[in-house]
């Protein structure tokens, strides 16, 4: 592995800083970035954005062959934290009165889910979103995971269709019955981008595109559809494509996201997911009584997590504060998007590797400071990002 080059800028920063008291208000969030490239990380890039203005950092390298560092306008595949772009705009339209969160799925998607005990007429499209529906997660069945692990340099370019992969999903049993327990599921999503499919007339991506990523200027934000390339400025991502450290890293950047789809296809960049995360916890997005069904959460059954809401997870960490987040692990690409609960301070970080990093350390950093205190192993953030991976 190349040697790891340490770079940041600020582009704001605090009056006492600036006034040249030497106090880094970052510090612990530079710090915590750094040990992720000790660790083994091959680089991670972070940003924030609070009431001093946007801090920007990276560590490490975005190619380990060229040992280029990595640069704050890079963009990277967000895997999951692609699932509250789609809440948000079910909610848009659960707003127009064009659907309820408590239509069934087979009121939109008749037929659609059915096999081996899944049901479709007793399933909400809220238990959708926000991971109560039962339904069977595709990802886990034992085939798929060998097609996209380590069959993945044969089949990086292989394209699937949502009612392939609900099909994988349906031919196994349900986890739980619909409303009976909590279970992380991307098949929820898949199915998620099929009603505002069914509802608009439009595809879930143009929908996105149109209420979220043009109104909000995210300009470096994209949904790739079956494109297999990260368009404009960006590193590499890198993979072990199995859970042994010892394995081999492989170059995995170019992909067919279509086995992700809604579940996790965007590219973005740490600045557009600040953005975002901003506008949406901010309450720019969607009208009150949407906003409280977004931040309505369920027990998850894990700990320190405080619960599971639409396509978003509330944390409270180790300093009393609460946080509203949400992970993505994809091949290459490990992603994390947070915000205070009044959208006023953001934080995202990417790491470009796959099989190594502390999450936890990072949001922990970013917002105790100096008084967060080392998490349990792993801690609630890698809990749920061992869940949100779409690996």
């Amino acid at each position: 592995m190349a040697t790891a080059a340490v770079t940041a800028g600020v582009l704001t920063v605090p009056a006492a800083a600036a006034a040249g008291t030497g106090h880094d208000p970052h510090a612990a969030t530079r710090a915590a970035m750094e040990a992720q490239v000790k660790a083994g990380v091959p680089g991670v890039l972070g940003q924030a954005r609070d009431g001093s203005g946007v801090w920007k950092a990276a560590a490490g390298v975005a190619d380990l062959t060229t040992e280029r560092p990595r640069q704050d306008q890079d963009r990277f595949r967000i895997g999951s934290v692609t699932k509250a772009f789609v809440s948000v705009v079910l909610l848009q339209q659960e707003a127009e009165g064009r659907i309820d969160l408590d239509d069934t799925v087979d009121h939109w998607l008749p037929g659609t889910v059915r096999g081996n005990g899944h049901d479709g007429r007793l399933i909400t499209v809220r238990q959708l979103l926000n991971h109560t529906s039962g339904i069977y997660n595709y990802t886990d069945d034992p085939e798929f995971r060998k097609t996209i692990t380590t069959g993945f340099l044969e089949h990086r370019y292989d394209t699937y269709t949502p009612r392939q992969l609900v099909s994988i999903a349906t031919a196994h049993e349900p986890t739980f019955r619909p409303g009976a327990g909590w279970g992380y599921s991307n098949t929820n999503y898949i199915l998620a981008g099929m009603v505002v499919e069914k509802v608009s007339g439009r595809s879930y991506a143009e929908e996105i595109e149109r209420r979220v990523i043009k109104p909000l200027g995210l300009r470096a934000t994209t949904l790739p559809g079956t494109s297999p390339r990260i368009p404009g400025p960006h590193g590499r991502g890198y993979s072990k494509l199995e859970d042994t450290p010892e394995a081999k890293t492989y170059d995995t950047t170019e992909l067919n996201p279509s086995w992700g789809g809604a579940a996790g296809e965007i590219i973005s960049t740490a600045g557009d997911l600040n953005r975002f995360y901003r506008a949406m916890l901010g309450g720019e997005l969607l009208p009150r009584a949407q906003q409280r069904e977004l931040l309505t959460v369920v027990p998850t059954g894990s700990g320190a997590m405080g619960g599971y809401g639409l396509g978003v997870s509330r944390l409270k960490l180790s300093c009393g504060t609460d946080v509203w987040l949400h992970s993505g692990g994809i091949h290459g690409s490990t992603t994390l998007a947070t915000a205070s609960a009044d959208g006023r301070h953001t934080s995202a970080f990417n790491l470009n590797g796959d099989w190594t990093g502390d999450l936890d350390a990072l949001v922990e950093a970013e917002y105790c400071g100096a008084d967060a205190k080392p998490s349990a192993t792993p801690g609630p953030v890698a809990r749920l990002a061992a869940l949100t991976d779409l690996r």
